[in-house]
């Protein structure tokens, strides 16, 4: 197989990381900040493996968690909605908002939104696109609270910096805490936040440690690997 090529500025910042260490939560994003040298406004992700089996229904492990200091990014948000809903939805900030003649617009290849929202009567319209919604991770689901018929407050707090998470097929969950243009107590604010709503959602039948690992990354830079068990200490 075939040895991945790094750039020198990644080289360089892993050299600064001592791939043995689980660093303290505060310090690792200290030092995902001191590493960061593209020229853009990075995402700082974070990405922890948990102790489940997602091939099971019952250790599935997803739901949304409003960051305190958002994530740094705009979203746009389109609401399928009809009758007064849509005056609520526009009112409230939503980017776009139809039923019909956006599902033709979607249907028709055009996907410029990053997250979808429905009132429950919408269903019957939105439904007939799951597959060209789901694998995009746009489909509109209760159980992320995009299916619903409080517009208002939903589009609000996805403005804000609501997040959807949701454990992939290798047991880890993927998700932005933020810029690098943070300070170091936003960043850690938003972890905490996340890391709280992940043992909230811990499955019963989930068994021995929860969090196995947690790694903190920028966009462009190497992970720094956190502490599981501090990480769960502070946020139990």
């Amino acid at each position: 197989m075939k040895e991945l090529k790094r750039g020198k500025n990644y080289q360089q910042a892993s050299e600064k990381l001592d791939s043995l260490v689980l660093y303290e939560p505060r310090e690792a994003l200290e030092l995902v900040k001191e590493i960061a040298k593209a020229k853009f406004d990075e995402t700082v992700e974070v990405h922890i493996k948990l102790g489940v089996d997602p091939r099971h229904a019952d250790q599935q492990v997803r739901g949304t968690v409003s960051l305190p200091n958002g994530t740094g990014k705009t979203r746009k948000v389109l609401v399928f909605a009809k009758g007064e809903k849509i005056k609520e939805a526009e009112l409230a900030g939503a980017d776009y908002v139809g039923g019909e003649d956006l599902a033709e617009k979607i249907q028709g290849g055009w996907f410029d939104f990053d997250v979808a929202v429905a009132t429950p009567d919408m269903m019957a319209v939105v439904g007939k696109m799951g597959k060209i919604l789901g694998p995009r991770g746009l489909m509109p689901n209760p159980k992320a609270g995009t299916v619903t018929f409080d517009i208002e407050r939903t589009i609000k707090e996805l403005k804000a910096g609501r997040i959807e998470y949701r454990v992939d097929k290798s047991a880890i969950v993927h998700a932005p805490i933020g810029r690098i243009s943070f300070e170091v107590d936003k960043l850690q604010e938003n972890l905490n936040a996340f890391a709280e709503a992940l043992l909230k959602a811990r499955p019963a039948a989930a068994k021995g440690q929860y969090m196995r690992s947690v790694t903190v990354c920028s966009t462009m830079s190497p992970g720094v690997k956190i502490n599981p068990l501090v990480l769960m200490a502070a946020n139990k």
